[in-house]
């Protein structure tokens, strides 16, 4: 009997009427054939409501008790569809994290996943339950509640099918699945069969929010395939997996939009050994995650470093470089908020060249300034001003012919 672990996001559950179609199509697929675990998310906006409602009652709340507090958002969601199963004739249980086996490290709010010991789900299945996991949370080696970060239902799904050994994986959401482009931003954005496990990584990383990027990276090195799919109807989504040789042969896969960034340059600093050192280590102690970093070259001895963060972050970020700035004796810190992110991905830039000078030609073509520039195997990355960022993505998606984008092999959906 096949084992399929299902995913099913906020927006999926934010309705009793949406909770009931759930529970319905965990029930049918069960009926179908199969063992069934669903990983659900909290209802949409209660996570949110949460956050607000502990910053509302303390002005700085630990961790710890965050995660307790986030934590229940799952635990309504679960025992809502467990209930509705149940009241459908099915025969269904809910599991917190740690009752399902999900053991972490300390790391609260931000937890990662050290072991599963799914040995309750196995009996459960055993005895034909439909078993509902709390998605995002899991436990730690002291007994505390932890939760995995935002998306973490995503990991938490993964993981599960994963140490499960289950036959099939896949991620429910508000979406057809993994497109070309965000269809809110280029119309013409065509859904994906298949995109292998970096392409899918560089996506999320580049401002895709599909996926969660811990749960692709945890996919990529233990190999569980999986899906990503609407919850809305049966229509085949989009299949992550390892890359095969015909993929090369789609030269770009997606492009991806970041907006809200911010670009910090340190201008005119002394090009020697700790500089920089210096400069990223202020940044770190403030927590602030540093994204492209570009550095000049070298022109007598001096050199200027320019990288991207949030731009929420900006002015912690500056608070925290000005005595820095002097301290390394650099001209000065120039801001500009306000920008952001393209990037073209496809792990066909292995094997075809002139991709960069076909992205820089039609975006100066448009008109399109491009302030820094940031490449890996098989990513192009350029910083540009927000107000460029959705006609940048539409010249590009036209440029590389996405629209008329036809896969060379179509892949079965993962549940026929």
């Amino acid at each position: 009997m096949r084992l399929i672990v299902q995913k099913y996001g906020g927006t999926s559950v934010g309705t009793p009427e949406r909770i009931r179609n759930v529970a319905r199509r965990l029930l049918e697929t069960q009926q179908s054939g199969c063992k069934v675990v669903g990983v659900i998310s909290a209802m949409a906006g209660v996570t949110d409501n949460l956050i607000k409602l502990a910053r509302e009652t303390s002005p700085q709340p630990t961790e710890r008790e965050m995660d307790a507090l986030l934590a229940t958002g799952e635990l309504a969601a679960i025992a809502l569809i467990a209930m509705a199963i149940n009241a459908l004739g099915g025969k269904a249980i809910s599991l917190t994290g740690a009752e399902a086996g999900i053991l972490t490290d300390r790391a609260h709010t931000r937890a990662r996943i050290a072991n599963i010991a799914p040995k309750q789900i196995h009996q459960l299945l055993a005895d034909d339950y439909i078993v509902v996991v709390a998605g995002f949370q899991g436990q730690n080696p002291d007994g505390d509640t932890t939760t995995l970060g935002r998306g973490g239902t995503d990991l938490t799904a993964i993981a599960l099918a994963g140490a499960l050994n289950a036959d099939a994986c896949q991620i429910f959401t508000d979406v057809d699945g993994v497109f070309t482009c965000d269809p809110r931003v280029v119309s013409e954005a065509q859904k994906l069969d298949e995109v292998a496990y970096d392409e899918l990584l560089e996506m999320a990383g580049a401002g895709s929010k599909v996926m969660q990027s811990r749960a692709v990276e945890f996919a990529k090195k233990f190999g569980v395939e999986f899906e990503v799919r609407s919850s809305f109807h049966q229509n085949a989504g989009t299949i992550a997996r390892e890359e095969t040789a015909n993929m090369e042969d789609v030269v770009i896969r997606g492009i991806s939009v970041d907006r809200n960034q911010a670009k910090l340059t340190v201008d005119d600093v002394r090009d020697e050994a700790g500089i920089a050192g210096q400069i990223f280590s202020a940044i770190a102690s403030g927590n602030i995650v540093v994204d492209m970093i570009v550095q000049s070259v070298s022109k007598h001895g001096t050199t200027d470093i320019s990288f991207t963060i949030h731009e929420n972050d900006l002015d912690a970020a500056t608070k925290l470089l000005e005595p820095v700035v002097k301290e390394v004796q650099a001209a000065g810190l120039i801001t500009k908020s306000g920008v952001a992110k393209l990037s073209v991905v496809g792990i066909g830039m292995r094997s075809h060249s002139g991709v960069a000078a076909r992205l820089f030609d039609c975006l100066g073509r448009g008109g399109i300034n491009i302030h820094l520039i940031s490449t890996s195997e098989i990513k192009i990355a350029v910083v540009i001003d927000g107000q460029d960022a959705d006609r940048a993505a539409q010249l590009t998606h036209e440029e590389f012919g996405l629209a008329k984008f036809i896969p060379s092999q179509t892949p079965q959906s993962a549940d026929e």
